[in-house]
């Protein structure tokens, strides 16, 4: 065979290999070009500074519902399935940061924005965003809302585009107060917070609450902090050990409250934490084996709730973020990308205006757990848990909180029908 024959063979194999090459890659980019745009979700949240803690642990809980959503391919829409896409913000704890955030996310086409880790910055995005949807129609968007508890935000200061998925501020502070009324060593309380909307709002509902159902309770402490700023707690630890407060009711979150709890503990005071959030974000850690038996935290789900579906929820987020550190799941954020998805669904569009409109019809179960939407003030309905601080292995605590050895078990339920309370809420519909 002469050589010239050899060449032209080969020559022609690699003409051949080059064009199915260029074929498939012209087939792949086909299909990508046909396959439908994702839906574009905006979390805007502090991902650095103090609080990043609680913005990375959030963007954990969205990611693995969102991928749960695409696992089962996406949400069926005309024109073919849409994924979800999560993409993040970093408002660095800052509400000019996070409306800066709010423009971007819009202009690179998000058509649902996700916070809650600041009822103030929700505020702010609230009003934005109402003048956002009024000025442009053609780029509404929808805000959802995990964790910005202040009760204003689905009262006085509702939303049609916002929707609450936690239990608000006086809702969580009722139920606490269901475990202190029946709680007869407590007979002296000291209360504090972060000197902030949502902070001020615990401080007085619980003084309201603690007027109605135990008025033989003294308040011998009552004072704020500033948010953030506070690197040591140990005057404030002293103060309320000076008291004789046998216990403390607090909204602290984050590193507020963790500071806030190794720094009683460090002052050996001994008395009960009445919390919104001590039962995750290093607070167990914090104070160790003082907090058992004193610690108790008010959820809308614990791990240890005692039900076959919620063990096996919960082992499932553990093998997708294995690392002990990682373990803050929360229910409600998981239940709140399945409204998002299945209002989605029913409306058969992504358009902001017939999404929002299944969304506060919104009802959904996952692993036990249920909840609905109340179209009156886009405030979710779901049953709450109070649980108390014990060691790992202990009776109705086979899960413990970041590896640190100490878990909740579940004292109080408090049903959906219990926990709902009224609301002023005056909601003003868009005509269009």
């Amino acid at each position: 065979m002469n050589s010239r024959f050899i060449w032209r063979r080969k020559a022609l194999k690699f003409s051949t290999l080059a064009l199915c090459a260029s074929t498939l890659l012209s087939a792949v980019s086909l299909v990508r070009a046909q396959s439908p745009a994702p839906i574009r979700i905006a979390l805007i949240e502090s991902l650095s500074g103090p609080f990043a803690n609680t913005g990375e642990a959030v963007s954990r809980n969205l990611l693995w519902a969102v991928e749960r959503v695409n696992a089962r391919g996406g949400i069926p829409l005309p024109g073919g399935a849409r994924m979800l896409q999560l993409d993040r913000y970093d408002s660095k704890g800052q509400n000019e940061e996070a409306l800066s955030a709010l423009r971007a996310a819009m202009d690179n086409g998000a058509r649902v924005v996700m916070q809650g880790n600041s009822s103030a910055t929700a505020a702010a995005l609230v009003d934005a965003i109402d003048k956002n949807n009024e000025r442009d129609p053609s780029k509404r968007v929808l805000f959802l809302n995990y964790s910005a508890v202040d009760p204003v935000l689905t009262n006085e200061r509702c939303s049609f585009w916002h929707f609450r998925f936690d239990a608000h501020a006086d809702m969580r502070v009722a139920a606490l107060m269901d475990v202190v009324k029946d709680d007869q060593d407590v007979k002296r309380v000291y209360l504090i917070g972060q000197d902030y909307s949502f902070g001020q709002a615990v401080l007085r509902e619980s003084r309201r609450q603690l007027g109605l159902q135990r008025p033989d309770v003294q308040i011998v402490g009552d004072e704020l902090h500033p948010m953030g700023r506070v690197k040591d707690f140990a005057p404030y630890a002293v103060k309320i050990k000076s008291s004789g407060a046998q216990a403390v009711i607090t909204g602290n979150w984050g590193n507020d409250l963790t500071l806030l709890v190794k720094a009683a503990r460090e002052v050996g005071y001994e008395g009960k934490f009445y919390t919104f959030y001590g039962n995750a974000l290093g607070a167990p850690a914090a104070i160790g084996d003082a907090g058992v038996g004193r610690v108790l935290a008010v959820a809308d789900w614990l791990p240890n709730v005692p039900t076959p579906e919620s063990a096996t929820f919960y082992r499932a987020f553990r093998q997708r973020f294995p690392n002990p550190t990682d373990d803050y799941v929360h229910m409600r954020m998981q239940l709140m990308i399945e409204a998002l998805a299945k209002a989605v669904e029913q409306a058969g569009s992504v358009e902001a205006m017939p999404v929002a409109q299944k969304l506060e019809q919104a009802n959904v179960s996952l692993a036990g757990r249920s909840g609905r939407m109340r179209a009156s003030d886009h405030q979710f309905q779901q049953s709450l848990v109070v649980g108390m601080m014990d060691r790992l292995g202990a009776p109705g605590v086979p899960f413990d909180v970041e590896g640190s050895g100490y878990g909740f078990r579940v004292v109080k339920n408090i049903d959906a029908a219990r926990a709902e309370l009224p609301t002023t809420c005056k909601m003003q519909r868009p005509e269009r």
